[in-house]
């Protein structure tokens, strides 16, 4: 049998009223419309906010297509190949090819090109025979030197400058296939 308990002053809820207790009150009408609106503008401020960091650290903002460059079909010479014979030539073998430095040396040597001496690389992978030079003065040089070599490309480093060598050749896998006839 169910219990009865005496009325007390919870049993009577005034009229409009849907909850009662100590801490509850009646819930706001549009209470739900205005945690939209916060919610619709802080997402407004931080893509604001995400833009602006973007186009400050990329210092640019371009939705549009990246522009395409079509390769020119010769490289671009920018000085005459000419023959420095104050200047000698270190000859580093970038392959497993024993001996090719010495091949290329003496190609070198032959066309009146100084070959102060030659060396293995530090890696013997390398793919392709490049001609650094040490100040873009030197570009002349470089490409004297690199005429000599088949598939020789020449590029300006300052990587062996520091050893006292102002020309290098790093011999790579296309110049072992290339003179291998």
């Amino acid at each position: 049998m169910a219990q009865k308990f005496p009325r007390d002053r919870f049993d009577s809820i005034p009229h409009g009223i849907d909850r009662v207790g100590a801490h509850r009150a009646p819930a706001r009408r549009g209470a739900g419309w205005i945690t939209f609106g916060w919610a619709a503008l802080a997402t407004v401020v931080l893509v604001a906010v995400g833009i602006g960091g973007v186009m400050l650290f990329n210092d640019r903002l371009n939705f549009g297509d990246a522009p395409v460059s079509t390769p020119s079909a010769t490289p671009v010479v920018t000085a005459e190949p000419v023959i420095a014979p104050d200047i000698p030539v270190l000859v580093l073998n970038g392959t497993a090819t024993a001996g090719l430095a010495a091949k290329a040396a003496e190609t070198l040597t032959a066309n009146g090109v100084p070959v102060a001496s030659t060396a293995n690389a530090s890696d013997d992978t390398l793919t392709e025979t490049v001609v650094y030079y040490a100040t873009p003065e030197l570009e002349g040089a470089a490409r004297g030197v690199a005429q000599f070599l088949p598939e020789a490309d020449v590029r300006v480093s300052d990587q062996f400058a520091a050893t006292g060598n102002q020309l290098v050749v790093v011999l790579g896998s296309d110049y072992a296939t290339a003179t291998a006839g």
